[in-house]
């Protein structure tokens, strides 16, 4: 049981292929402009730019231009 534990303590940084970076697992996300902290086990982050949603993917990458 506790080797399972630490499994879920692990965060995975993922770069998809023309997509966003996915961050996944246990960490603590810090907005220092609004001075907030949240755990949310996963984000997508911007990788192109395009987003309206900055620094998180809103989806801009997929959309033609």
């Amino acid at each position: 049981m506790e080797e399972n534990k630490g499994a879920e303590q692990k965060v995975k940084v993922k770069v998809e292929d023309l997509g966003p970076v996915r961050i996944t697992g246990n960490f603590i996300l810090k907005d220092l402009q609004r001075d907030t902290e949240s755990c949310p086990g996963e984000v997508l982050l911007c990788a192109c730019g395009k987003t309206l949603t900055r620094p998180f993917c809103d989806g801009s990458h997929e959309k033609q231009s």
